[in-house]
């Protein structure tokens, strides 16, 4: 602890993004509003641990994913302090509305640019000023599974979609459960699902069509976003293939998502979820070996012509009060020692790039940072990047809507009656 203490005093007062001592933290608190609870708090609070040692400032944490009551707060006068955003499209309309304090106006841009690679600001700037830094980040593409299962039923990690659904009915065949998906999240459900939906549309469009479609430049009516979904289905809407079925899909939590396969016997084989999944994993089930009883393989192309195209995620820090200790805070987000702690406590990646490679101490997430840097496209979450309305409304129903059985013709014109009012 005083290790990381004496670091985040060098970073408040004579690090690349010093803070400017004034008479006194006028207020001493901060109140922070975010996404996160349960194993993702824990590791929120030993984060902001030092600093709040360091400083002596208060924060009062909030996790939530109703954004919803965020928007509320923010339009009814009573916004937080700070609000960490897991979704870009909701920054974009704060800041639009004149709602955030720019990231700019009071720390050094040159600086910012030195530490993170131009994707991670863009996804923070509206009209040329910078209003999030980027936190943890993490990849979406990918499938977990257990090694040693795989070998001992004589399993091989698949390399293309035919593979992939060639393995699925194996194991059905063999009378076990091939997939785990778990899409409970309170008022959240469901986005597991759209994860599916875009990694399987990066995968058969391409980067470039994929964008389009999160900027509503195609209909969600188009047939390539028909197919997209139908593949989803062949998989998530077949009860033999999934552990629980689909009332099973519906009701486990996303964090329980990955236990079926570490079970004896596993009760599932395989489980696609994003990289902090991991973190899941090793605190249900502390005695895994990585690589040995935990792996992951990147979710495989389906069209050549497109590769493999990652998708990937993360949060941003954004400030509705421009208060000394918000300022402090902002300025301890951006700093290295700080994205080291979020490697070592998140068990997830960096995308402060002064960041060593030697911090990722786990071979897992070693090996994730090496597929990122690797990838051959990366795009962004695009329900996080669809206006609420859409990307954590219409897109998150339907999917629940189409595992329960509704036609996915009139969901996704549904969704395309609302996109076009949004628009």
């Amino acid at each position: 602890m005083k290790k990381v203490s004496c670091i985040l005093l060098w970073v408040l007062l004579m690090g690349p993004f010093a803070y400017t001592q004034e008479a006194a933290w006028p207020t001493g608190r901060i109140d922070l509003l975010g996404p996160w609870g349960g194993l993702e708090q824990e590791a929120l609070f030993k984060i902001l641990e030092p600093f709040q040692a360091a400083t002596g400032i208060r924060i009062d944490y909030t996790g939530t994913r109703d954004w919803a009551l965020v928007s509320a707060r923010v339009r009814g006068g009573n916004p937080p302090d700070l609000f960490i955003s897991p979704v870009p499209a909701v920054v974009w309309e704060f800041a639009r509305e004149g709602y955030l304090v720019p990231l700019d106006s009071f720390m050094n841009m040159d600086q910012l640019e030195e530490s993170f690679a131009p994707t991670w600001l863009e996804l923070g700037s509206v009209d040329d000023h910078l209003y999030g830094l980027m936190g943890p980040v993490t990849i979406k593409s990918l499938v977990w599974y257990n090694p040693a299962q795989f070998s001992a039923n004589g399993y091989q990690v698949p390399k293309t979609w035919d593979e992939l659904v060639a393995l699925t009915e194996q194991i059905a065949a063999d009378e076990k459960t091939p997939w785990s998906i778990a899409m409970e999240c309170g008022d959240a459900t469901g986005w597991p699902g759209t994860d599916w939906i875009e990694d399987i549309m990066l995968r058969t469009v391409g980067p470039e069509v994929y964008d389009q479609w999160v900027n509503h430049e195609i209909s969600w009516t188009d047939p390539r976003v028909k197919r997209a979904w139908e593949l989803f289905g062949q998989i998530a809407l077949n009860e033999k293939y999934v552990f629980g079925g689909i009332d099973g899909e519906l009701s486990t939590f996303f964090g329980d998502g990955a236990d079926p396969l570490f079970t004896d016997p596993p009760r599932a084989y395989m489980h696609r979820m994003a990289l902090f999944i991991y973190d899941f994993i090793r605190n249900h089930f502390p005695d895994v070996v990585p690589g040995k009883d935990v792996d992951f393989f990147v979710f495989p192309p389906i069209d050549p012509q497109y590769d493999n195209p990652l998708l990937v995620a993360g949060e941003m820090v954004v400030m509705f009060r421009d208060t000394p200790e918000n300022r402090a805070l902002m300025r301890y987000w951006a700093s290295v020692g700080t994205h080291e702690l979020i490697v070592a406590h998140f068990g997830r990646l960096s995308p402060n790039k002064k960041v060593s490679p030697y911090v990722y101490g786990d071979p897992i997430l070693r090996k994730a940072a090496q597929v990122l840097t690797e990838a051959s496209a990366v795009r962004f979450d695009g329900s996080d990047l669809m206006p609420s309305e859409i990307g954590t409304g219409a897109f998150w129903q339907g999917v629940i809507n189409y595992l329960t059985g509704e036609d996915l013709d009139a969901i996704l014109e549904e969704i395309e009656a609302i996109a076009e009012g949004v628009y």
